[in-house]
């Protein structure tokens, strides 16, 4: 079978528009970048979507994440003011504004900022002991974040945040501030416990006053109701005995049965007696005389 020369080149020409056109055509991913460079020069920054190149005269950079990154860096020791050697362990949040200053204003950006996060550190815990270190990480986070933004924004990078993930003083710093620290919370549960003893007795001491104060009270008003009530029933039955114009003789009687009853109690030193009882006692003893002493009949 013959081929015909036609057929060849007119099939090495579409393959070749093939490569070309694959090679042209390229999609970016959203929040990507690439650099396109046309004989070596800078051309311009491709962005998310589809871009065209002209193969073998426009080169694509390394693609550049835009959104916001986060890159820790190992411990590093630094000496504080009071020549301590802690290792203090840094995280940065940054973000690429500018990917044609983050490709050519600088080599590798990250390893720029790690190592200008590792000097500002130094010289940022170089000037504070070791307790104010500690105790001042907001502060040193905003002189971090202060001077590796104003570093990095000629490289096309925003540090948006520093963060010291930790700060390890020396065993021996770690021992003595253990120790510290415990004898302080020690000190504090001593102080809460003699609170709270002070607290339980006054309020004890003042629940034992109240509860006096209303036993009090509450005796007082049942000896006042009390002497109410016997008053009321003496007004009751004295009203009835004079409305039942009762004989004189036997009220006398009735009150010679009640002295009994009058003398059980421990607290009645002194007896009134009425004067119509005094009466009626007189009249009883009249008729009592009345009758002789040996057989019981009235004289005569």
């Amino acid at each position: 079978m013959d081929f015909n020369p036609g057929w060849i080149v007119a099939i090495v020409l579409a393959i070749v528009v093939i490569i070309i056109l694959v090679r042209s055509i390229h999609i970016i991913p959203q929040a990507r970048a690439r650099i396109v460079e046309r004989l070596g020069r800078y051309q311009r920054t491709a962005t998310a979507g589809l871009t065209m190149v002209i193969p073998f005269i426009d080169r694509l950079g390394p693609v550049i994440d835009l959104r916001e990154q986060v890159q820790p860096f190992p411990p590093q020791p630094v000496i504080t003011e009071d020549n301590l050697v802690v290792n203090i362990d840094t995280v940065v949040y940054y973000q690429v504004t500018d990917p044609r200053a983050a490709t050519y204003e600088i080599e590798n950006y990250i390893r720029a900022v790690e190592q200008l996060t590792t000097t500002t550190l130094r010289n940022v815990v170089g000037g504070l002991q070791l307790e104010e270190a500690l105790t001042s990480r907001d502060q040193i986070n905003s002189q971090l974040r202060g001077v590796l933004d104003e570093a990095t924004g000629r490289w096309g990078i925003r540090v948006s945040r520093v963060e010291l993930k930790a700060i390890d003083p020396p065993m021996s710093i770690q021992d003595s501030m253990e120790k510290q620290m415990r004898a302080e919370r020690d000190r504090r549960a001593a102080i809460l416990t003699a609170e709270g003893t002070k607290q339980s007795e006054i309020l004890t001491a003042e629940g034992s006053r109240q509860a006096a104060i209303l036993t009090a009270e509450g005796e007082a008003k049942a000896a006042v109701l009390k002497a109410q009530g016997e008053a009321e029933a003496i007004q009751t039955v004295f009203q009835a005995v004079h409305e039942a114009n009762a004989d004189p003789k036997l009220l006398a009687y009735q009150y010679l049965q009640a002295l009994p009853k009058i003398a059980e109690g421990t607290s009645n030193k002194l007896w009134i007696i009425p004067s119509d009882v005094t009466d009626a006692l007189k009249g009883l003893g009249g008729a009592f005389g009345a009758f002789g002493p040996e057989n019981g009949t009235p004289k005569n």
